[in-house]
């Protein structure tokens, strides 16, 4: 990857390697299928109003451990203030988080990626991003890189270190997606100021 850029017009842009542009695809996908998944029938009373204004999700907190990192409590201490909370507020922040997935993933697709391509190839896609795009990458790559802290275990910087040297060759390989995500994300901060 060429690290993201400021162009003098405006915007920025950066260029992919199909790889990475086909990796960025897959994590998303996952990511939107999770929040789906999660959103499927309601585990409560659907309410009319509240479905007509993107609200009525479910009242209790997923099981899965990366929905709740994505989804979190808005009041720890209060049990039912917070499935309140989750039910007016959790179906409207998982379509958020939908459509910055697919702004992504249409960025990527305009910048020359054939996602029906999976072959490793020399192709370079190149993205550019204006002001409302570089938003939507950014909280994306956010929600992927908690998920793959999540499922990796990272809460510190200690954790990072023992993934990192893991003997287990899949761990390794998800920490060094995990930094380079976090590479992608600060050459997307840096390219801003």
């Amino acid at each position: 990857m060429r690290p993201f850029k400021r162009r003098k017009r405006g915007g920025v842009y950066a260029v992919f390697e199909a790889a990475e542009a086909h990796l960025l695809v897959n994590l998303l996908g996952q990511l939107v299928e999770l929040l789906r998944d999660r959103n499927g029938e309601d585990e409560s009373a659907p309410d009319p109003l509240f479905a007509q204004l993107g609200m009525g999700g479910s009242h209790v907190p997923p099981d899965d451990p990366v929905l709740q990192r994505l989804l979190p409590d808005g009041y720890t201490d209060d049990l039912d203030a917070s499935g309140d909370f989750r039910r007016y507020t959790e179906r409207a922040l998982s379509e958020t988080k939908v459509a910055n997935a697919r702004t992504v993933i249409a960025s990527l697709v305009e910048g020359g990626l054939d996602p029906a391509d999976v072959e490793t190839n020399d192709a370079k896609v190149e993205v550019e991003l204006d002001a409302a795009a570089v938003q939507a990458w950014l909280r994306s790559l956010t929600d992927i890189r908690l998920s793959v802290a999540v499922r990796l275990g990272i809460e510190s910087d200690e954790d990072l270190v023992a993934v990192a040297d893991s003997d287990d060759e899949t761990v390794v390989v998800m920490s060094d997606i995990y930094d380079w995500l976090g590479y992608v994300q600060e050459t997307l901060v840096q390219s801003l100021s």
